[in-house]
């Protein structure tokens, strides 16, 4: 029972964490592990060491410079975090997720979670690039969990949901969340049209002053991870954003060339 969601630990600092994630992702059957810019480097005698001789994953490792790279070809992205985040964001347990992965994955599309450093955890950028947070209610007081009990939590749902899957059928009944004739954009196509988007809002002046940009733009992204877009969703939303810019401009040339005639 191989292969379900990418696992992406971003900017782990320890070998031995990633090991003992590589360990806990193959006890339940994952596979893809990529790392983004890992502190001590890559590869790593430690990570091999503490992986306790879970090979098929260590030895297939992708190394990334940014999270965006990482994630490039992933249709669905889930970040963990124990920390409330200033952003409107959907969220769903470890166990409504790994039913939620199944049935993406189920119907082709590829599926990540995201996994933060072990001191700080994710970044709010990095949290923006997913559609998803899966929340692990833990002791209120003691919310403390290290990278591989995290990778080994969402890891054991994801193989229970497939036993459960088998038992009951359909998964719970839930909607599948894509389908191969309306195939969810990757995260690479949602980057390119957030680029696009703020390039032409910088261009307007909008997103001003620069004490704010960082906010807003997390709020902007946030807005078009909810809605799910597709693959021709995010090429219509390109195509009306490069008419409207393209107006805009043309609309003042013409307004300057009156002016000085």
């Amino acid at each position: 029972m191989l292969g379900g969601p990418s696992v992406i630990l971003v900017e782990p600092q320890l070998g031995e964490n990633i090991g003992t994630a590589a360990r806990a992702m193959l006890n339940f059957g994952l596979t893809d592990l990529r790392i983004v810019n890992p502190r001590d480097g890559w590869p790593s005698e430690k990570a091999q060491t503490s992986s306790s001789g879970a090979d098929l994953v260590i030895d297939n490792v992708r190394v990334f410079e940014t999270t965006e790279e990482a994630v490039a070809d992933l249709k669905f992205l889930y970040a963990t975090t124990a920390r409330p985040r200033d952003m409107f964001k959907r969220e769903a347990t470890a166990r409504e997720a790994a039913f939620e992965m199944r049935e993406a994955i189920d119907a082709s599309d590829k599926v990540g979670i995201l996994f933060g450093a072990e001191r700080h955890g994710l970044s709010n950028a990095d949290v923006t690039l997913a559609q998803t947070v899966i929340a692990i209610p833990v002791n209120p007081a003691y919310a403390s969990l290290n990278l591989a009990q995290a990778v080994l939590l969402v890891a054991y749902e994801w193989f229970q949901s497939g036993t459960h899957q088998h038992a009951d059928g359909n998964a719970g009944g839930r909607a599948r969340l894509g389908s191969k004739t309306e195939p969810m954009a990757s995260n690479q196509d949602l980057v390119h049209l957030f680029e696009h988007l703020e390039g032409e809002l910088d261009a307007a002046g909008f997103l001003r002053p620069p004490e704010k940009r960082p906010n807003m733009v997390k709020n902007l992204r946030n807005i078009f991870q909810k809605a799910q877009l597709r693959e021709q969703e995010v090429r219509t939303l390109r195509g009306v954003i490069k008419s409207l810019t393209v107006f805009a401009r043309q609309k003042a040339l013409d307004e300057f060339n009156k002016k000085n005639k």
